[in-house]
């Protein structure tokens, strides 16, 4: 069943007074149906059925703080046989912000209506006990809303790297940025009144750029170790050319050797060799 099947079949189910529309694109794609306050609990069941849309698991619930017009709870639920889904979502008024509950058809909307009841402050009538479930036992007001005070920050300093100008340095403090929702530490607060009204500090300001004509003269650049200092360099005397070796002493064609000279055997032998 397409989202757009899904709506529908919805809107026929309910009557003229609910509208479908489809939120999303491709695999995501869902058919968001709004509905009255009135008719909040006839939709979930409607879609339960298995005659209508045969929702039968419970995903998840939730709300959004839309201001002046009050919170809008969602719910959306899923097909585990016909692989569909649908979003159903009412809009609560903020000066009666009641709801009834769904436990009765999807236990597992327990957790979640407790959560939206503390974070929102949305009452979901013949809910079983809508006790804390993440703040602690008396706690005040409900974060989740739009106009509900960040006040950490105000009631204990930050515990993490300090910012610039806040170390024991004697660099001027930075003028601290508070973030969205945080309000003033001397208009809320267990400070509230008691501090002193400090302005940003102002920056130096910066005088008179000097002209070219007032800037010294540069010194000359001192000359580079080992640089030339004399004039240009003369040449040295040129270097000799290769040595030949003397030649071996030739006999004279007139001389006549002995036979000692040429033949070993006729040179003189020590005495007693014969």
């Amino acid at each position: 069943m397409t989202p757009e099947e899904v709506g529908e079949r919805m809107v026929a189910l309910l009557g003229g007074d609910v509208t479908a529309e489809v939120s999303g694109g491709g695999g995501y794609a869902r058919a968001t149906v709004d509905v009255p306050r009135a008719k909040w609990y006839r939709a979930v069941a409607g879609a339960r059925e298995a005659g209508v849309l045969s929702c039968d698991f419970f995903d998840w619930l939730s709300a959004v703080d839309e201001l002046a017009d009050g919170f809008s709870v969602v719910v959306h639920l899923w097909s585990t046989r016909r692989r569909h889904g649908v979003l159903l979502r009412t809009r609560v008024p903020r000066d009666e912000p009641t709801l009834e509950s769904v436990v009765e058809l999807f236990p597992g909307a327990d957790w979640h209506e407790r959560e939206t009841h503390e974070m929102f402050g949305i009452d979901f009538a013949r809910h079983p006990g809508l006790r804390p479930l993440l703040l602690p036992d008396g706690f005040e007001g409900h974060p989740l809303r739009k106009e509900f005070v960040l006040a950490s920050r105000v009631v204990k300093a930050w515990p993490g790297a300090k910012e610039p100008g806040e170390s024991e340095g004697t660099a001027p403090k930075r003028a601290a940025v508070r973030p969205p929702g945080v309000p003033d530490p001397n208009e809320w607060g267990p400070l509230a009144g008691t501090l002193p009204e400090t302005a940003a500090p102002s920056r130096p300001a910066r005088g008179p750029r000097p002209t070219p004509t007032d800037r010294p003269p540069r010194p000359p650049r001192p000359a580079a170790a080992g640089a030339a200092t004399a004039g240009p360099a003369t040449a040295g005397p040129a270097a000799p050319d290769k040595v030949e070796p003397p030649a071996e002493p030739k006999p004279s064609p007139t001389s006549n050797p002995s036979a000692a000279d040429t033949d070993p055997a006729a040179a003189p032998r020590p005495d007693g060799e014969v």
